[in-house]
């Protein structure tokens, strides 16, 4: 067998792997990377490299490796999800960067989150006065989360006595020329309303059509494919 040929199965195995392993970590770990995560996903990718650099060393211990470093990341997600303690031990705690409007010098320099730092996480999401906030909170992974003071937080229905609708969730009927008939059933329509839809905005035929979602309630988003050039 050739060395290319060894490269492409090895590459398709680990690849397998690394994909089946990251599955079976749950979405947690795919949305958000803690400190044991990142320690994992750094050194997977190292370990999975060198099988594929080097075609002398065994596959298996390649594998062994990256295995091994999954299991003792589900393992240690497990402790750390039973013993309260031990989570704040190995990835510390929130902590209040602004509390009751005020900035939290200590905790700044403690966290090493500079003004600038600050304000810019502020920006992102959307703030731009500091009168307006009252915590931020600086989470475990990392991320800030941002607690508006009352005044400066959105006016809800319920708080000016409105009756509240629920449109319900919204379906994906046509995604990218193709009819997503799952959605449609379960929005009890048929392909022939999808169709009748579908020309009353000018497409004769759904695979022309870019998106299109709808709600139980009657809402409709429509967009048509655009010419490709």
């Amino acid at each position: 067998m050739s060395v290319m040929a060894i490269v492409i199965i090895r590459t398709t195995i680990i690849f397998t792997s690394l994909l089946l392993c990251m599955r079976i970590m749950g979405k947690r770990q795919l949305g958000e990377l803690e400190l044991s995560e990142l320690v994992v996903s750094v050194l997977a990718a190292d370990l999975a490299s060198l099988p594929l650099q080097d075609v002398g060393i065994p596959l298996i211990n390649g594998l062994t490796a990256i295995l091994t470093l999954f299991c003792l990341e589900l393992i240690l997600s497990g402790l750390t999800l039973r013993f309260g303690r031990l989570r704040s031990a190995l990835f510390g705690k929130p902590c209040f960067l602004m509390e009751n409007g005020k900035i939290n010098q200590r905790e700044m320099v403690k966290n090493r989150f500079s003004a600038d730092e600050l304000l810019e996480e502020l920006r992102c999401r959307g703030v731009t006065d500091l009168t307006e906030v009252e915590y931020a909170v600086l989470e475990t992974d990392g991320t800030l989360n941002v607690i508006l003071t009352p005044s400066a937080r959105p006016v809800t229905a319920g708080q000016l006595h409105l009756p509240e609708s629920d449109s319900g969730y919204p379906y994906v009927l046509i995604s990218d020329g193709r009819i997503m008939s799952d959605n449609l059933r379960k929005l009890g329509k048929e392909d022939k309303w999808l169709r009748h839809e579908c020309r009353s905005r000018g497409v004769n035929d759904p695979g022309e059509v870019f998106l299109m979602t709808a709600t139980p309630s009657g809402t409709i988003y429509f967009a048509p494919g655009e010419e490709k050039k």
